[in-house]
């Protein structure tokens, strides 16, 4: 992201009565949560103000670790968890400099690899799959340049993937599900516009 600018959503997680995004998690999430269970060590990159690691706590997974680059986001995590006695090792981290401590059987990331140059998150992928166990999976949502970004993110959209790059990463796992799309989002203060992305389900094989 560019130094000096201040991203829309920061305001957000500084208020308690608002979402920068959504209340709820992913459908993706949601939809492929059947492939792991309650004792799935499950990591969130960018978690943000946490809407998808609150929903696994709430239904009981007790290995969900989320990191995101800003602190107040995370700070906004942590009062949450607080209040409903919920267990998340949520912390602040730079996804272009975090290295992996442990294997997990999840690790997703939902609009957030675009935020750093192109180089950086192609290398978080490559070292998030080798710090992921077999038969676990990846939930990837990356936007694409096939629009332009819009003027929300534009001076922070430095790495915009090309359609279908981030498939090719996973040429070596069992692709379950990959979406190539574009769809409309406003914010408060901010006109409807378009975003194209591409999110990527996959799962490492036995000899991945």
């Amino acid at each position: 992201m560019e130094k000096g600018l201040m991203p829309f959503w920061e305001e957000a997680y500084q208020r308690e009565d608002a979402a920068a995004f959504s209340v709820e998690p992913n459908a993706t999430l949601k939809e492929f949560e059947g492939m792991f269970n309650r004792q799935s060590r499950i990591l969130e990159i960018g978690c943000g103000e946490g809407q998808n690691v609150l929903y696994l706590a709430r239904q009981g997974y007790c290995h969900v670790d989320a990191f995101d680059l800003s602190e107040h986001g995370i700070e906004k995590l942590k009062r949450r968890c607080g209040k409903e006695n919920l267990q998340i090792n949520a912390f602040v981290a730079d996804l272009t400099a975090y290295r992996f401590e442990k294997n997990y059987d999840c690790v997703m990331s939902f609009g957030t690899l675009h935020f750093v140059p192109k180089t950086e998150w192609r290398a978080m992928i490559d070292r998030a799959k080798a710090h992921t166990n077999v038969g676990g999976i990846h939930i990837m949502q990356i936007f694409t340049d096939t629009v332009p970004a819009s003027a929300d993110i534009a001076p922070f959209a430095v790495g915009l993937a090309k359609d279908g790059e981030i498939k090719e990463l996973y040429d070596d796992w069992e692709i379950l599900q990959f979406k190539s799309y574009t769809f409309e989002d406003e914010h408060p203060g901010v006109p409807k516009h378009l975003h194209a992305s591409n999110k990527i389900v996959a799962r490492r094989p036995e000899n991945g």
